[in-house]
């Protein structure tokens, strides 16, 4: 349905990717991958028609619908959430704007009797009379509750505001659907909702974004792989694409050492026999044979990984945190009851259960943000806590350099040579660190508040939610930070992976109590099968 013909595409001197030659097809779900900063949004906004291409040319197929979410929630602010996705198609949201403007009219003459009825008919055809049913079910799939259909958009939050204009692309039911990070506002349940949706439902070309691992590799038929400067495809799921792209690399360099052997050995008959009477044709010829033979081009790869690094500037005594009976209720609602655990210095506790059930709120008590309505809790001897914030928006509101940014937090304890290296670690280069704080991306600003938490040396790191943010190779190498940190961890998280590659024990929290369980992740799950990471069974489980 799409033809890529010999598009490339640079800003300035900067080239993101050159002689792209693709055909998108109907079915197929494509997920593009790469680097950031390799141009997965340009080649996206290319797609869509929102960018035109520095060479070549896209054809999308005659008559075939295109959506495209795009996150301008503002142009809809005094709408009603449902007036909002009934946007999604143009044609039916015009058909029903017109039929009430005529309805409301005091006299109806033949001429807007005739019109009236020709509006029936768009509304027909555009699945007009079943719209509010299709409507409601989006919305409840992506986790707005019907109490808040008929409110205006302005009353939902950022995330949920999101939520809606998702609903709104998915309610047109394009031929072509592009999704630029989907994921990034969902929670576990809707995530796992708009994967089945996407994966049963949908029917035809969908190319998206997402740094969710499980999603990727989940909803994946193939795969666009931005990087040396070209896109390439891979068919199949994230995993199989991770490794195909190994074997490739692997074989490139086999290659490459395989002829540079071949042209060492002919060096040294070279060197050897070219003085020689009987054999200086026979050097000759080989010197020759060296000239032709090329040795196979390997590209610098465009994927960097920051250098995460977590030090302790001392131990905390042997028992990090004692927690006791804490419980806490908001309003009629409790989230926590009777929680008591105690976690030994060098532990990495995983917090998890289903949505609501009070993780994050269990954070902020031990945090001193929250006040328990019962019960207590006590820090070990010399902890020293670094905490990373689900919503962290609060701690960069500066309109300053993050550069000064850090100074500021950190110049009481910290070099500015060591601020710079800090900030060298987690990708900022030269130029970066003068880049004002509210410009940051997410993931910039999550690598930022990362710097800022190496530096401080702490030998106990709390996080929540850390991977939100994060692409796939900051989350590998943030995974492999934490795992060799020989401080207390103690994290929630809704990425399975994230979670299997660090803890070595796990606190579920249940509405009937909490799973105290000494060990990891695949341990736990072998015991209880209570698999609160698992899109697929909390949706069975939801009830």
């Amino acid at each position: 349905m799409i033809s890529i013909n010999q598009v490339s595409m640079h800003y300035g001197a900067k080239l993101l990717f050159d002689e792209v030659n693709l055909s998108l097809l109907k079915g197929n779900r494509y997920s593009l991958v790469g680097a950031n900063g390799t141009g997965k949004s340009t080649f996206m906004r290319l797609l869509a028609g929102d960018d035109t291409p520095s060479l070549g040319e896209i054809i999308v197929a005659k008559q075939a619908t295109l959506g495209f979410l795009k996150q301008d929630q503002f142009k809809y602010e005094n709408n009603t959430v449902l007036e909002v996705v009934l946007q999604g198609k143009p044609k039916l949201w015009q058909a029903l704007q017109e039929k009430e403007q005529i309805l409301a009219a005091e006299l109806l003459d033949d001429k807007a009797g005739l019109r009236l009825g020709e509006l029936e008919d768009i509304i027909f055809h555009q699945d007009g009379y079943t719209a509010e049913t299709f409507i409601q079910t989006l919305l409840v799939g992506l986790g707005i509750e019907p109490g808040y259909h008929l409110k205006a958009l302005s009353q939902l939050s950022g995330g949920f505001k999101l939520r809606a204009l998702l609903a709104q692309a998915l309610f047109e039911q394009p031929d072509i659907l592009l999704l630029d990070e989907p994921t990034n506002h969902l929670d576990i349940m809707s995530i796992a909702w708009l994967e089945n949706y996407l994966k049963t439902q949908f029917k035809g070309v969908l190319l998206f974004i997402s740094h969710d691992y499980g999603f990727l590799n989940n909803l994946s038929t193939h795969v666009l792989d931005i990087d040396y400067g070209e896109v390439r495809e891979y068919v199949g799921n994230y995993d199989r694409f991770v490794k195909e792209k190994q074997l490739r690399v692997e074989q490139k360099l086999s290659e490459q050492q395989y002829i540079q052997n071949k042209i060492d050995h002919m060096r040294v008959f070279v060197e050897r026999f070219k003085a020689s009477a009987s054999r200086s044709k026979q050097a000759m010829s080989r010197e020759k044979m060296i000239d032709r033979l090329e040795l196979p081009d390997i590209k610098k790869s465009s994927r960097v990984s920051p250098n995460f690094i977590f030090n302790q500037k001392r131990l905390s005594g042997k028992n990090a945190l004692t927690v006791k009976g804490v419980a806490k209720s908001f309003g009629e609602k409790t989230v926590l009851k009777n929680v008591s655990f105690s976690i030994n210095r060098g532990e990495k506790l995983a917090i998890i259960g289903h949505n609501g059930i009070g993780k994050s709120t269990l954070l902020k008590i031990l945090l001193g943000q929250h006040t328990a309505d019962v019960g207590e809790y006590a820090w070990g001897y010399e902890t020293h806590i670094s905490y990373f914030a689900q919503d962290h928006h609060e701690a960069l509101k500066d309109n300053i350099p993050i550069l000064d940014w850090l100074i500021q937090e950190r110049e009481s304890d910290s070099t500015r040579e060591n601020i710079r290296k800090a900030l060298g670690q987690v990708l900022f280069t030269q130029d970066d660190v003068y880049k004002h704080v509210p410009n940051l991306s997410g993931g910039e600003a999550a690598r930022l508040l990362f710097a800022n938490m190496m530096l401080q040396n702490p030998n106990v790191i709390i996080l929540d939610e850390p991977t939100n943010h994060l692409d796939l190779e900051s989350r590998e190498a943030m995974a492999a930070a934490l795992t060799k940190f020989e401080g207390t961890v103690i994290f929630v998280s809704h990425d399975r992976h994230f979670v299997s590659d660090i803890a070595t024990r796990v606190l579920a929290l249940t509405e009937k109590g909490i799973t105290d369980f000494q060990g990891n992740y695949a341990q736990y799950l072998a015991k209880f099968g209570e698999d609160y990471l698992n899109k697929i069974w909390l949706m069975e489980n939801s009830n």
